[in-house]
């Protein structure tokens, strides 16, 4: 019985919200909400207009930090095995190289966005 419950109110919420966000938002489209292309390029422009490298240098060096700290998500349950102090050497490892990429970055002015 509390099952039943218990997904009758799962429904429900879920109804009331998808109604809220279907209702609430306004909608008011301008040139720039109707533009099919959200980077910021002009997309009516020439396709051989020369663009800046040091966008791209930073959404990779985002997409490398973003990845790596995700080698660092099963650390709390790997401090609980037998070892911990390896769980803590290889943690401490990354985090250092990780460190040390972004100092090395910072100093060669890869993250700046104006030269």
């Amino acid at each position: 019985m509390s099952m039943v419950i218990m997904t009758l109110f799962t429904v429900l919420i879920s109804m009331i919200l998808m109604l809220i966000s279907f209702w609430l938002p306004m909608m008011l489209p301008d040139m720039e909400k109707l533009s099919p292309y959200e980077c910021g390029f002009d997309p009516l422009g020439s396709a051989r207009l020369p663009f800046s490298v040091r966008f791209f240098l930073v959404a990779i060096l985002f997409l490398l930090f973003d990845l790596e700290i995700a080698l660092l998500l099963p650390t709390p349950w790997a401090i609980n095995l037998t070892q911990p102090t390896v769980t803590f050497l290889l943690t401490t490892t990354i985090i250092m190289l990780l460190s040390a990429g972004l100092v090395y970055e910072w100093k060669e002015g890869g993250l700046d966005w104006a030269e």
